[in-house]
């Protein structure tokens, strides 16, 4: 399992993907808003989507999770 987590605080402005969903290496997961400015967070690994703690329009922590996805064998 690969947890993806925030590179800084800020506002989880848009999640883009929901449990069981299958994504690609570098789809956008989520979207963060710091300072006015949208930071797109990518997915590291191609897999499936098992958990998004992240919702939106909550304030998130630098290293917290924000989406856990199941690698492609």
């Amino acid at each position: 399992m690969t947890e993806v987590r925030a590179d800084l605080i800020g506002t989880c402005w848009r999640v883009l993907v929901h449990a069981g969903e299958s994504v690609a290496a570098d789809d956008v997961l989520v979207i963060l808003e710091s300072m006015k400015m949208e930071i797109p967070v990518t997915a590291p690994v191609a897999g499936t989507v098992r958990a998004v703690p992240a919702t939106e329009g909550e304030v998130v922590q630098e290293g917290q999770v924000l989406v856990v996805i199941e690698e492609r064998a």
